[in-house]
């Protein structure tokens, strides 16, 4: 593994987008919960306090990963992926793991919650970038190359199916399969396994009522507006209700318990309420910016390692934004993914920031 020595400064730009994503987030996660804390807890700024908490904390770590050298991460791949297994598994023991809206994705650590599958995603590009550098001669190999990467992810997806979290599941696959890809695997092993696991993935769908239900709602919100639909319809009424410029930040109708989860899944819909089109445009701009840097600085890195490490934790980003973003607006049928930097939720932006802080130390290198 040979030594990289520092050219230049971390990419100022991404900085920037980064810090003014996570500002915006905290504005608009305390107009957003402000009502609903109030009711639940008697301090409306319950949610806030946590999330700058979980803030400063994943700030921190930011700056930490931007100082240790991004190429000695590749000692930490098969430890971060064994650990996250692990976790995956200790949420099924009891009092360990904890029980929300059905699912099982959260570890009790005491003094706060923590969301396992966001450390898998960013632990699964670790290992991928890690192991098909190492294994770049034989990745058009499916037995020598391919097989390895495929069945941690296989076994990845298999714990958090369980749990249940299907959305995630496909981010997990689609970064395997892309990143693959990028190392120079074989498309026509790829579209096989695609095509082999697309009656699973099309059971998976059919099986569970309330995914079925999430698609035929999708086609039309309007059959059931009190029940399945009244999630999609009260978005689009946040989204219709802004106008160009919004009603203004704190004067949305739509939290005052209208629309479910307004500081977490829906909160780019409190956004469009509030600041109209022009503050939605923002936000859009901001994440292509965000996007487009990520992928400068994955293809400037000096070696492979770089490139792929980059790239997926670019990829993660952009995914869990535009399935996000694509939901709420009915663009695509809804899934509970928070939305990177202004959803609530303190392991996903200490996810977040950790893959940011990655990026920014992969470009002070020059390829």
């Amino acid at each position: 593994m040979k030594s990289l020595s520092r050219e230049k400064k971390p990419d100022l730009i991404l900085l920037l987008v980064t810090l003014l994503l996570v500002t915006i987030g905290t504005v608009m996660i305390y107009s957003s919960s402000s009502i609903l804390a109030t009711e639940k807890f008697r301090d409306g700024q319950f949610f806030l306090k946590k999330q700058i908490f979980f803030l400063f904390l994943g700030l921190g770590v930011m700056v930490l990963t931007t100082r240790i050298p991004y190429y000695k991460l590749r000692k930490l791949a098969w430890p971060v992926i064994a650990a996250s297994g692990i976790l995956l598994c200790a949420l099924w023991i009891p009092h360990l793991g904890i029980r929300a809206g059905g699912a099982v994705r959260w570890l009790n650590l005491g003094v706060f919650s923590f969301q396992v599958s966001e450390m898998v995603k960013v632990a699964l590009i670790l290992f991928l970038a890690h192991f098909l550098t190492e294994k770049v001669n034989h990745v058009r190999e499916f037995r020598q190359g391919m097989l390895i990467p495929l069945g941690v992810t296989g076994v990845l997806v298999g714990l958090i199916l369980l749990q249940p979290d299907f959305g995630t599941t496909v981010i997990l696959a689609l970064l395997a399969f892309l990143m693959i890809y990028m190392a120079g695997g074989r498309i026509v092993y790829l579209t096989g396994l695609v095509a082999l696991f697309f009656p699973v993935a099309l059971w998976l769908l059919l099986h569970k009522s309330y995914r079925l239900a999430r698609l035929t709602v999708f086609l039309d919100p309007w059959k059931d507006p009190r029940h399945s639909g009244f999630q999609i319809i009260q978005s689009l009424i946040s989204f219709g209700s802004g106008g160009p410029f919004g009603v203004g930040i704190g004067d949305g109708m739509q939290k005052l318990f209208y629309l479910p989860e307004p500081h977490t899944d829906f909160i780019l819909s409190v956004i469009a309420e509030e600041s109209g089109f022009i503050g939605v445009g923002l936000i859009l701009f901001l994440y292509i910016i965000l996007i487009v840097r990520g992928f400068q600085i994955s293809l400037k890195a000096p070696d492979l390692f770089g490139n792929l490490m980059g790239a997926g934790l670019t990829m993660m980003l952009a995914l869990e934004a535009f399935i996000n973003i694509a939901g709420v607006m009915g663009l695509i049928p809804l899934k509970g993914l928070a939305l990177p930097f202004l959803s609530y939720g303190g392991t996903s932006l200490m996810m977040s920031l950790v893959a940011v802080g990655i990026l920014l130390n992969i470009s002070s290198y020059e390829s």
